[in-house]
């Protein structure tokens, strides 16, 4: 999608009043999932088969203040407004970290293959440098990529919480292999070859030097055996455009889906996955975030999503971040297999899986 178009879209959203709903639910809602997900054969790509997982999260506090968030955006000129031109409060948060609101979400994901051999996938890489960077230590993330047991960086999306800490993964690796989704804007490229924007506190000091993949959307992108990605084209608030999210096969079990924020919607996802890849009518597992409701207020039609959820018959969920405590709260309530935290190193409550908790499949 062009930059034209894609302004002009957004500029629709706006003007007809959607634009809160794509915020704060994606597109979830049986009725929006149409527009964006074209037909597909059930079951139509073999991804192949992997033996296991562990997730562990690094960090899902992406901010440490929700209303100091959302006032920096209003000031700013609401929601549509480009995340680089934002000035984000960085100083004077009591319960940030070192005054800055900034924190950011990062996930390592370990795949164990049938012969008994791993790969390691870092989910995103945070946004403050110094929290993600302090996470980094706290979880030996710093040591791995150093050594080069990370094998890739997979930037769900453009998001400040997810992608401006880039530093601190590249200050210990900064060749490692990048797959971004289709919708990355110059800005975001720019960071990566070393740029800095005063305006919004961001900067990174160690370019990019090693390989770098732009995902395609609608398609199925095979990783490694049993392990795909699949990008979709979604405008999402501070004019970021496009996310991507991991799909495993496990042996015996089905398929379990990881992601950064899902703000293509989780219901989008699992229907997508099941339109297109082999086994999909058997899911095991999801962990990631699951955008409803991610600043707490509760929208009546985030119930049908919450209930929607109970018939794809999971086994067991580690949902974080941008999920929402309220909507966890509601997902145990009605019987969901929702794994809880420990709430540690400065997450708020364990109601699902917080900074340093792991989560293994």
């Amino acid at each position: 999608m062009s930059d034209i178009s894609r302004r002009e879209f957004l500029k629709g959203l706006a003007v007809g009043g959607t634009v809160g709903y794509f915020a704060m639910a994606g597109v979830s809602s049986t009725v929006m999932r149409n527009s964006f997900i074209p037909p597909a054969k059930v079951g139509a790509v073999d991804i192949g088969e992997c033996k296991s997982l562990k997730i562990k999260v690094i960090t899902e506090t992406s901010w440490f203040n929700n209303a100091l968030l959302m006032d920096d955006m209003k000031k700013a000129g609401g929601l549509l407004v480009n995340q680089y031109e934002i000035p984000w409060t960085n100083k004077g948060v009591t319960e940030g970290w070192k005054g800055d609101n900034a924190g950011g979400y990062a996930t390592l994901v370990e795949v164990e293959f049938l012969d008994g051999s791993t790969k390691k996938i870092l989910l995103d890489t945070g946004w403050n440098v110094d929290w993600t960077d302090t996470c980094f230590k706290r979880e030996g993330i710093d040591k791995m990529l150093a050594n080069g047991e990370i094998d890739c960086l997979f930037v769900s999306h453009e998001h400040f919480d997810h992608f401006w800490g880039i530093e601190a993964t590249l200050k210990y690796r900064p060749d490692i292999p990048i797959l971004v989704p289709k919708g990355f804007y110059q800005e975001g490229f720019d960071l990566l070859k070393g740029a800095n924007f005063p305006k919004c506190h961001l900067a990174n000091n160690v370019p990019h030097t090693g390989p770098l993949k732009v995902q395609e959307s609608e398609k199925v992108h095979k990783l490694y055996p049993g392990v795909a990605s699949i990008t979709f084209d979604v405008p999402i608030i501070t004019r970021v455009f496009g996310e991507q999210a991991l799909v495993f096969n496990l042996k015996d079990k089905g398929l379990a889906i990881v992601t950064g924020c899902c703000h293509m919607g989780i219901i989008s996802l699992m229907e997508h996955v099941k339109q297109t890849i082999k086994g999909g009518d058997n899911f095991y597992a999801i962990q990631g975030g699951l955008h409803i409701s991610p600043f707490e207020d509760w929208d009546p039609q985030y119930d049908d999503l919450v209930l929607a959820l109970h018939n794809y018959g999971l086994k067991t969920m580690g949902c974080n971040h941008c999920t929402g405590y309220v909507t966890a709260e509601k997902f145990v309530t009605i019987g969901l297999p929702v794994v809880k935290g420990t709430a540690q190193h400065k997450s708020k409550r364990d109601i699902f899986l917080g900074n340093g908790d792991m989560m293994i499949i």
